[in-house]
């Protein structure tokens, strides 16, 4: 990765922030010292897309055992000796067909936890400095790829809290061209934070609440009786 890569004024702010931003501030959850955890990560990439500045973000096959039709940052498990940036360029690269050449990696944020898989993710910033095309690979594992304006995501009328049945309660985004899909969950954390963190974050009402769709729960309650009966 090139030392300080040139960016455009507009992310110069993310940059600063990834020196300065600990992990509590995006999350109550941190990998365990006395534990091993499964190492990952994810790609943040900010574009200038037609619609102005965005994120590239997929949304998960419907049908996957884990985390079904979920919209979340290109990424996954660490490969052997593979850093997180490489991880998180090569899972883009396998989910949407993006040209890392493209793309000046330019921070890295603290490493995160998500406890039901145990996975510590290190989510890459990048910013596409040549933009390539980007489309589902393979539609076993992405249903479909979004560029998502900053814009719309900043957008109050595009801020929502989402209510898992097990009673717990998150920020979230509606996204797409009809703003019918959810973003929730670890994704719409991190972003919710980093924006909080930025002072990017306009005033929005988290009273606003919606369910999650069913097929996400459908599929997660299925995985889960599946692991069950194997166990």
């Amino acid at each position: 990765m090139p030392d300080d890569p040139a960016l455009p004024d507009w992310l110069e702010p993310v940059r600063r922030a990834a020196a300065e931003i600990g992990a509590e501030d995006l999350t109550r959850f941190v990998p365990p010292e006395d534990s091993s955890t499964r190492q990952g990560a994810v790609l943040l990439l900010f574009g200038d897309g037609p619609a102005g500045h965005d994120l590239l973000l997929t949304e998960r096959a419907h049908d996957m055992r884990s985390h079904p039709g979920q919209v979340s940052f290109p990424g996954g498990s660490v490969d052997g000796d593979e850093t997180a940036e490489d991880t998180a360029l090569r899972e883009a690269r396998e989910e949407t067909g993006l040209d890392p050449a493209g793309v000046d990696v330019f921070a890295t944020l603290p490493q995160l936890w998500l406890p039901p898989s145990n996975f510590a993710v290190t989510p890459v910033l990048g910013w596409w400095r040549t933009e390539s095309d980007v489309t589902v690979v393979d539609p076993r594992e992405v249903h479909a790829v979004y560029r998502v304006p900053l814009d719309e995501l900043l957008d109050p009328a595009h801020r929502v809290s989402v209510r898992h049945p097990s009673g717990w309660k998150g920020p979230a985004f509606l996204i797409g061209d009809d703003k019918d899909l959810l973003l929730w969950g670890f994704t719409a954390g991190i972003i919710a934070r980093l924006f909080d963190f930025l002072g990017w974050t306009r005033p929005w009402d988290p009273e606003v609440m919606r369910d999650l769709p069913e097929h996400m729960l459908a599929a997660t309650q299925q995985a889960r009786r599946d692991e069950g009966r194997r166990a």
